[in-house]
């Protein structure tokens, strides 16, 4: 996102440090990538909502999470209003990043390649995510 954005929290980077693990940390604030296959997210089943691992924003519903075979948590639709979009990249290879509309935490991307009914893949880091079971 824009360095110039406000968003809801704003946290100085010594702050954002302080706060997150390290792992949550390089993919959140510096836009890193965890390694395919490392979140146990990937294999979560039960009815509940995916926070941002930085602000506790809801983002998705697990019935939208699917199996994309990609090896990070992937989803169909965000929640109304709980990301924002950016395109990045060069000349050749344009991708489209996407952040906690909360706190800017850069949670993964976004592709067209998704099944119905949105035809797109949200394919999220595990560690930009915190899982919430639905109360029983």
């Amino acid at each position: 996102m824009s360095s110039d954005k406000q968003f809801a929290v704003h946290k100085s980077e010594a702050e954002w440090r302080t706060e997150l693990p390290a792992d949550t940390f390089r993919v959140l604030r510096e836009h890193g990538t965890e390694r395919a296959g490392s979140s146990p997210l990937n294999y979560e089943k039960r009815s509940g909502k995916f926070h941002c691992a930085g602000c506790d924003q809801p983002l998705f519903e697990s019935a939208t999470k699917f199996e994309s075979g990609t090896g990070w948590p992937s989803f169909f639709r965000p929640l109304p209003d709980a990301v924002e979009t950016r395109t990045e990249g060069s000349l050749f290879m344009k991708r489209t990043e996407v952040h906690c509309s909360r706190c800017g935490g850069h949670l993964g991307h976004v592709f067209n390649d998704g099944p119905a009914p949105t035809g797109e893949r949200y394919c999220m880091n595990g560690v930009s995510l915190r899982f919430e079971p639905a109360a029983e």
